[in-house]
């Protein structure tokens, strides 16, 4: 008796017939590509997309004003001409005298008296 017949295989992103390695998942890398783009893309909702991009800005705009330095006081009205939004930000770090640092990512600031921030980067280490 003859085993079934093995079920045909195809590109996750084209539908085209593959060939080669059992585990082989799509025809080319332009079909990879296209297929994690999407998924990377379509995972997100809108507003989550929205957000994303408001942080990435926000995250600029600090690494901008440091420059090479690790740390920098600035008037607020210099983040807010680049179009810095206060309301975004990814954690809060308080100190043990009650300070409160608002961080994007690994830049962060401390509000201060008379509309400046003291802009501070805080030392990330590759995740092992």
């Amino acid at each position: 008796m003859n085993p079934p017949p093995a079920e045909e295989r195809r590109c996750l992103e084209c539908g085209e017939p593959l060939s080669g390695r059992a585990d082989k998942k799509f025809c080319n890398d332009m079909c990879r590509s296209a297929h994690n783009n999407r998924q990377i893309t379509g995972a997100r909702t809108p507003a989550v997309r929205h957000i994303h991009r408001i942080l990435l800005r926000n995250r600029q705009i600090l690494e901008h004003f440091l420059g090479n330095l690790e740390t920098r006081r600035i008037p607020g009205r210099l983040l807010r001409e680049r179009g810095f939004d206060f309301l975004y930000h990814t954690h809060i770090y308080e100190t043990a005298k009650q300070a409160r640092y608002f961080f994007v990512f690994e830049f962060g600031y401390l509000p201060l008296p008379n509309d400046w921030y003291f802009l501070v980067r805080r030392k990330v280490s590759a995740p092992s």
